[in-house]
């Protein structure tokens, strides 16, 4: 529980008792009144509400106080609201030119950054939580400078108003007590408990995951807001209970409006001749699909065949989605939303009802589809002679998984093993030739789990990426390419369009990568000169050694960010001059745009206005944010649990980073990262360098570093924060553990 809670019944407990007691004096009054409008600059309040935190409760008290609330007034201080309520002054003149508006990254209980809109990070403010006015992570406020202050390089500041509240619904796990309940907020960056009245818990239980309603927010002392549970998940570390909880968190759809099941039932699945008339037909060409065994929907399949001139036709067929998801309708409104399909452990949350994701659109073997296609005439040395764009109908001939078409290039047979061996050659060539253009070769490891019947997960295995998987990327990156490069070329690149765009890394960013690099023991040579060649030699260099995966995630944390804009601009990892997303609409809503537009430029028609495609766009791009969270955060949920079962067992580990608290240990075998705390480091006391990313015995002298090579043994975790934690095993345990085995098939 909150101390501030309890803080808070505690003085009601006073206030109430007070009323038997002695008149509090006007001089108490006005500081009282005074002291609350200077900590809560910018936050309106209520009379009723101000007698409340002031604790004046007789007629008289009253009185003293509304009189000299309005000589607050009179004189400048306060100003009253058209509802009655009273704020500070010159919190209502927000609307300056000088504001500074940002949004709450609320990093620890003690202090936050409040991130300017359009700002460079070293513009962000830093902000004690006590000086939040009872904001919280996400929020949008408006913060004012305090004079000459400053917390390193950052100015300081606090919090005037709250412009808007990120969100008024929170997950987490309730206990309850006779007399009330509170809620534990499953977000690392919320750091106030939710305090619930007995009448608003429903049905909850002690370790319940539960869904709460913000009802009221405290201002003042008192930080706990007031709220009402909305829905009961289920007891917590429960399967169902953590991935609703995920679901609730992230704020993702539990299932699809009944309306919008109606509207895709009504969606009729028969192609008719009228509607193939209208297009290439493409049925009588070899077509495949390549996709992960356990795949419902298949956006993409490829076809080839040979032609006379000794070149051939190589198609990337796209699901035709715009055919079927007409522009304001009950369906695309619902995408809109949704944006993204999102992929948590042992579920999907599709953007697009069942019917259409996994029926109607799906390139499913031996049935025709309606397609969009970038059918290309190539070489055998992989250069395009032509290239065409439009709508087609397809055949899918085969449905291989990437384990078969694997089999096909590793052993040469099988049916279709020719095709698949001729593509899987033209896209060693597509990505040779990326490379040599400046692309970076970045292939972080990810995991996938092996659950039982109930979700619990069994083991963990590592992604391996293989010749079938990089042959579907490179058609795949081909078509993305050269549709972007077909729009841009036709006026010039003024025409509004949806690109897929990746600007230049911020070269500070990069000098904090390479110097970690060197905390490993690789040196980054020539970065400032040739960004990608330098990043690929060490992506070379690392392969296959214990940092690996750590290094790659760093690398790619260096980098900005991908996002969806209608400017023109390029792809930096790709090293391509223009590029969008084309070839999964049935999962992202940006490649059903791209579709529309496609067809729109291909119809002659000119081009539409930019501002909705703009803010489509960043609604897209913060959706797909939302998205990779909530799957790295189901992830980490398996992760936890998985190691929860293995408790007391040694792992070999390498040290991905060191702080003042603890060591973080990256699990090789698991790809699990845990920590160990420095209060479990007994047998020495560490001091921490952090110029030197390492702990160091103040007595052994032993040395803790980043790369290390460690044996770790799992002592605790915790399924609500999604942490581990490890302990170091010594010297002598460490060599016999090394002979142990483990399987995690």
């Amino acid at each position: 529980m909150n101390l501030d809670t309890t803080a808070h019944m505690a003085k009601n407990k006073k206030r109430k008792s007070s009323k038997s007691g002695k008149t509090p004096s006007l001089l108490s009054i006005r500081q009282s009144v005074k002291e609350l409008f200077e900590n809560n600059e910018g936050v309106s309040f209520s009379v009723k509400k101000i007698f409340a935190q002031t604790g004046i409760r007789d007629k008289h008290g009253k009185k003293e106080c509304m009189s000299f609330l309005f000589e607050l007034e009179h004189e400048g201080y306060l100003k009253q609201l058209r509802n009655g309520h009273f704020v500070t002054a010159d919190s209502t003149e927000s609307s300056n030119k000088d504001a500074l508006i940002g949004k709450v990254d609320h990093v620890n209980k003690r202090f936050a950054y409040v991130i300017i809109e359009g700002a460079e990070d070293e513009q962000d403010i830093f902000v004690k939580t006590d000086d939040l006015q009872n904001a919280i992570d996400g929020d949008k406020v408006e913060v004012k400078l305090k004079r000459g202050a400053r917390h390193g390089s950052k100015p300081e500041g606090r919090v005037v108003r709250i412009v808007e509240r990120a969100r008024n619904e929170f997950v987490g796990k309730i206990e309850v007590l006779p007399k009330y309940s509170f809620v534990v907020p499953d977000n690392k960056k919320i750091h106030v408990d939710i305090f619930v009245y007995p009448e608003k818990k429903g049905e909850a239980k002690t370790n319940d995951k539960v869904l709460v309603k913000i009802k009221e927010w405290h201002g003042g002392k008192a930080k706990n807001p007031v709220g009402q549970v909305t829905k009961v998940l289920g007891q917590a570390g429960e399967n169902e209970a953590e991935i609703h909880s995920i679901m609730a968190e992230f704020d993702l759809p539990f299932e699809f409006p009944k309306h919008v099941e109606k509207a895709a039932e009504a969606i009729p699945t028969e192609i008719t001749k009228d509607e193939i008339k209208k297009r290439r037909d493409m049925r009588e060409i070899t077509t495949f699909t390549i996709d992960p065994e356990d795949a419902k929907d298949f956006d993409d399949a490829i076809s080839v065949q040979p032609l006379k001139n000794g070149n051939y036709e190589i198609g990337i067929h796209i699901a035709d989605v715009s055919h079927y998801v007409e522009p304001d309708s009950i369906l695309d409104q619902e995408a809109i939303n949704r944006a993204t399909s999102v992929y948590l452990v042992d579920r999907t949350i599709p953007m697009l009802p069942e019917k259409l994701s996994n029926g109607v659109c799906s390139l499913r073997p031996h049935e025709e589809k309606l397609t969009f296609s970038a059918v290309f005439e190539m070489d055998e040395n992989a250069n395009i002679k032509k290239q065409w764009f439009g709508r087609t109908v397809t055949y899918s001939d085969r449905r291989f998984t990437y384990e078969e078409a694997q089999e096909r290039i590793e052993s040469g047979e099988g049916d279709f093993q020719e095709e698949i061996n001729f593509l899987n050659g033209l896209a060693k060539k597509l990505k040779k030739r990326r490379f040599q253009n400046g692309a970076i070769n970045f292939e972080t490891t990810e995991v996938k789990f092996k659950l039982d019947e109930n979700g619990k997960p069994l083991g963990i295995i590592p992604k391996v990426r293989k010749d079938a998987h990089k042959l579907v990327e490179e058609f795949m990156l081909l078509a993305n390419k050269h549709v972007a490069e077909y729009v841009f070329k036709l006026n010039g690149g003024k025409d509004t369009f949806v690109y897929r765009t990746h600007d230049n890394p911020n070269p500070e960013k990069l000098e904090s990568f390479t110097k970690f690099a060197v905390k490993f023991g690789h040196r980054v040579l020539g970065i400032n000169s040739d960004v990608s060649g330098a990043l690929n030699k060490l992506m070379d260099e690392i392969q296959g050694k214990p940092e690996q995966n750590v290094l790659e995630s760093l690398a790619i944390r260096s980098m900005s960010k991908a996002v969806y804009i209608t400017d023109p601009k390029g792809h930096f990892g790709l090293a391509f001059d223009h590029y969008t997303h084309f070839t999964s609409p049935i999962r992202r809503y940006p490649d059903v745009m791209v579709h529309r537009l496609l067809q729109h430029y291909l119809l002659k028609k000119k081009s539409p206005k930019v501002d909705e495609y703009t803010e489509l766009c960043r609604h897209s791009s913060e959706r797909e944010k939302r998205a990779a969270d909530a799957e790295r955060a189901s992830i980490k949920f398996k992760q936890v649990e998985f190691m929860q079962s293995v408790e007391d067992k040694a792992f070999a580990g390498v040290i991905s980073g060191v702080t003042e608290f603890g060591i973080f240990v990256e699990i090789t075998e698991t790809k699990c990262e845990g920590m160990v705390r420095a209060s479990s480091m007994t047998d020495d006391f560490y001091e921490f360098d952090e110029k030197n990313y390492c702990m160091i015995g103040k007595r052994n002298k032993r040395v803790f570093t980043l790369g290390d090579q460690v044996t770790v043994v799992v002592v605790d975790t915790d399924i609500d924060r999604r942490t581990i934690d490890l302990e170091f095993v010594d010297d002598q345990a460490e060599k016999s553990m090394k002979q142990d085995a483990f399987d995690f098939s």
